[in-house]
């Protein structure tokens, strides 16, 4: 009995440590993938002989005709059994080839990986597949190059076929199938095979959202196994966060960071934000020294950017300050209107009006703004700003006469310092409160999810007052113009 106790014990102090502290949770677990040194460099071409004649002609001069490209530069890490592992970076950094190394596709100049278990791929849509196969075929083909049975196929085959939902079509041949039909019986295929080792690249955009959903429940539950390990490289820092236990960020071909996964993702989103800047920036001079004007911009108003004045990784309890700087010579009023995109789930978040910022000065000025972020969930903003005048037709209306958009809009990200959230709006900021009355506030209890206290994590009676629903003391997220 005491035996059993323990384990109970041991299980359930190993699940809290893997929900607080998932990193520390594998220390004990077996290492199933060690990648030590690895070094990758391709030949690329940049003379093309044109017969024997030439290519000894090339010879005699010294010329090589190729020149070559260090993709992978000296990558060491270890992931241990039942991990969650995600890899970052931009584009070309070197993600795809590495995963293509782990998976013996490439093979390495430098260095070595060593792995133990049955390692499942999915890395680029039709490779182990056959065009002019049916799908039933192509499953057994796959399933075949991946190193399992018939036997083994037979076992997974209604699985396979269950999750990609294509029991009607497996019959037809791949050929005719869409992309994202294939592309759903290929990661069926790695995610359903009974690998212990999972690789993806850029999955979890899918198929449509049922199906993404259903990706969502898989990932969800293959976390709770500790006999599975998942290596997952994607941009979605989204997706990082939710899944992973630690991640890694290549920049350049090499390790830039490994850890903790939420330092990992703002890492990796702040190199984002400032190579995003560096770009604009040399957009923005590019078109000044040939004399042109931007997207969005004119003779009349040659010259309207929004830019970040403070970092531009914030929590939800700081405040976000940005800068206007706009050149606008034209007699009469006009207006600075300022809108706030939201990149991940689309739509526009908050808008000041046309007629909110009328402006006194003329010429070329600059003009500071900031918005306290209290109300939002995390999640990634871009604030454009428009130039507007008085219509003639109706002094009612504004005509817009440029808009910063583009080069000249300003990328900002929100960290909500009490978690992440699908909603855009933060619940701790706008509460939804229980009416007065035997339908409303009576028969109502509440669960304080962010309570410090734990007496006071449990239900209590909602009790009414005055400044529940509002106060003058707390702050909100109108835009205003820094005194």
């Amino acid at each position: 009995m005491s035996e059993t106790k323990n384990e109970v014990d041991a299980s359930a102090e190993a699940a809290e440590i893997r929900q607080i502290r998932p990193e520390l949770a594998f220390e004990d677990a077996p290492v199933v993938l060690s990648v030590n040194h690895v070094g990758k460099t391709f030949k690329l071409p940049t003379e093309q002989a044109t017969g024997l004649k030439q290519a000894f002609i090339n010879w005699t001069k010294g010329i090589k005709g190729y020149k070559t490209q260090e993709v992978l530069k000296d990558i060491s890490f270890e992931v241990h059994q039942g991990e969650f592992f995600g890899i970052v970076g931009r584009n070309g950094g070197g993600k795809s080839t590495l995963l293509k190394i782990i998976s013996q596709i490439y093979y390495p100049n430098k260095g070595s990986v060593n792995v133990k278990g049955k390692l499942v791929p999915f890395i680029e849509l039709g490779v182990g597949f056959n065009p002019e196969l049916t799908g039933r075929e192509n499953v057994y083909l796959n399933g075949c190059l991946l190193g399992f049975t018939t036997e083994e196929i037979d076992a997974m085959y209604d699985d396979i076929v269950e999750f990609a939902e294509l029991e009607e079509f497996m019959d037809q041949k791949l050929k005719n199938y869409s992309s994202g039909m294939q592309v759903r019986l290929a990661f069926s295929v790695a995610i359903k095979a009974q690998g212990d080792i999972l690789v993806l690249d850029e999955v979890l955009a899918v198929g449509d959202e049922a199906f993404q959903r259903k990706c969502d429940d898989f990932f969800t539950e293959i976390r709770k196994d500790p006999t599975k390990t998942v290596i997952l490289v994607t941009h979605d820092m989204g997706s990082v966060k939710k899944y992973c236990t630690r991640a890694m960020m290549i920049k350049e071909g090499e390790v830039a960071a490994i850890g903790d996964k939420e330092t990992v993702a703002d890492q990796y989103t702040l190199a984002n934000l400032e190579a995003e800047k560096k770009i604009e920036d040399q957009k923005v001079k590019e078109n000044a020294a040939k004399g042109l004007y931007p997207e969005g911009l004119n003779e009349q108003c040659p010259l309207l950017r929004t830019y970040a004045v403070s970092k531009p990784m914030l929590t939800s309890d700081d405040v976000f300050r940005f800068a206007v700087e706009y050149q606008y010579d034209e007699p009469g009023d006009f207006y600075l209107a300022i809108s706030m995109n939201d990149i991940r789930r689309g739509g526009i978040t908050y808008d000041t009006g046309a007629k909110v910022f009328r402006m006194k000065e003329h010429g070329h000025h600059t003009v500071e703004f900031e918005v306290p972020l209290n109300l939002f969930n995390s999640g990634e903003f871009r604030l454009f700003t428009s130039l507007r005048k008085p219509s003639p037709t109706d002094p009612n209306f504004t005509d817009m006469v440029a808009v910063a958009t583009g080069d000249n809009a300003c990328t900002f990200v929100i960290r909500n310092s009490k978690g992440d959230a699908y909603a855009l709006l933060n619940h701790s900021a706008i509460q939804i409160a229980p009416a007065e009355g035997e339908q409303g506030i009576e028969v109502m209890k509440r669960y304080d999810p962010f309570a410090e206290d734990d007496s006071a994590t449990g239900t209590e009676d909602v009790v009414p007052s005055a400044s529940s629903a509002s106060s003058d003391d707390e702050p909100n997220a109108k835009i205003g113009k820094k005194e």
